[in-house]
Order: C-alpha cells, then sequence, then structure tokens
C-alpha cells in the first residue's frame, strides 16, 4: 500500500518590528562604547602614569645597588599595568552601561511613539543622564541637584547632536535612492538599446531573404 506524502511548509514567523531609519542597534552600540571606554580608560591612566615613572627614574638614580634598581623598576611596572588594566575596565564599564541606556531608552522610545526624531535622542540623553546622576555618591541634595543638571545637559547636547546625525541619515538615504534610480534606469535603457539592436537584425535577415 503506497502512502501519499505531502511536502511539508516551511512558515517563516517575523518576530519583533521592523527598525525605524536613523535608529541604532542597542547591541553595537553598546560593544562599541565598551571598547572606547576600555581605550579612553587605559590612555588616561598610561598618560597619569608619566608623573610616577618620572619619580622611580629618580629613585633608580639615587640606588647604586642593582638588585634593588631591578626591584623598583619590576614593582613600577606592576604597579602600572595594575593602574592602566583598571582604568581600562572601570571606563569599559562606565562607558558600555551609558551606551547601552542611552540607545535602549532610544529604541523604547521609537518604537512606543512609531517615530524616530530629535525629540527621542533628547530624551533619552535627559533621562540617561539623571539615571547616573542619582546613582553618584552623595546626600540626596547633592543627587537631586545631579538628577536636575543632567537631565538638563543630556536634553541639550543631545538635541543638537541628534538633529545632526538625523539629517545625516536622511541624506545618505536619499543619495542611496538616488543611486538606485540612476542603475534602475541605465538598466533600462541598456535592455531597450539590446532590444532595438535584436529588432534591426530580425529586419537586416528579412530583407535578405
Amino acid at each position: 500500500m503506497a502512502c501519499a506524502q505531502h511536502p511539508e511548509q516551511e512558515e517563516t514567523i517575523q518576530t519583533g518590528s521592523p527598525r525605524l531609519p536613523g535608529t541604532v542597534s542597542w547591541g553595537t552600540a553598546t560593544v562599541v562604547g565598551v571598547f572606547a571606554g576600555l581605550l579612553y580608560g587605559g590612555s588616561k591612566e598610561a598618560a597619569a602614569s608619566i608623573s610616577k615613572d618620572a619619580e622611580v627614574m629618580l629613585k633608580l638614580g639615587s640606588t647604586p645597588d642593582k638588585r634593588e634598581q631591578y626591584r623598583l623598576m619590576r614593582d613600577a611596572m606592576e604597579k602600572r599595568f595594575i593602574r592602566v588594566a583598571h582604568g581600562s575596565i572601570i571606563g569599559g564599564v562606565r562607558l558600555g552601561m551609558f551606551s547601552a541606556a542611552f540607545y535602549g531608552l532610544q529604541n523604547i522610545l521609537a518604537e512606543k511613539r512609531g517615530v524616530h526624531d530629535v525629540f527621542n535622542v533628547a530624551g533619552a540623553g535627559a533621562a540617561t543622564a539623571a539615571t547616573f546622576g542619582l546613582i553618584l555618591p552623595g546626600s540626596m541634595l547633592w543627587r537631586a541637584r545631579n538628577i536636575l543638571l543632567g537631565s538638563v545637559l543630556g536634553a541639550g547636547i543631545c538635541f543638537p547632536l541628534g538633529w545632526l546625525h538625523l539629517k545625516l541619515v536622511e541624506k545618505a538615504n536619499e543619495e542611496i535612492s538616488n543611486c538606485k534610480l540612476s542603475s534602475d534606469s541605465s538598466e533600462k535603457a541598456e535592455m531597450s538599446s539590446t532590444r532595438v539592436g535584436a529588432a534591426i537584425e530580425r529586419l537586416e535577415s528579412s530583407l535578405q531573404k
């Protein structure tokens, strides 16, 4: 007895809403923020270690013992490595948390409002700066001051930056659409020219017959 086999139908299920123009991937922005924080924190600690290296060199000049000089140099290198590593980790964590909160709030506001504009950027900047002002150590009055100052500075700085970013995205999208239109028109012109050439060849062959 033959059994009828039915082909399996694959259904693709789309999860999530499509990304709005101008929005940034939360994961990518967080990773970039972490690496930028690592570089900034490490370079800052490395630059601050120059004065301490000068003190070590003075101690080396005043120490005639070779073993003592080697010990001082080794301790200085170990301390410098620890400072640079600590600064890199702290910078990466701080900037990574800021990037994650900032771009996460942008995406949430864009999804809730259904549009991504400069107000999403300014609101995300104000909320993120206020949150970081709240978690800073200090009294309640000091934290309230940090929240107010952070929200004002965050909105004031992010508003023009968001406007510039959206304008650049809009300009890039226009250039991409113009390139697509020009490529489509050139393809249509090539197709029409080939069709005209084929028609001419058929006409010549019919006349020769």
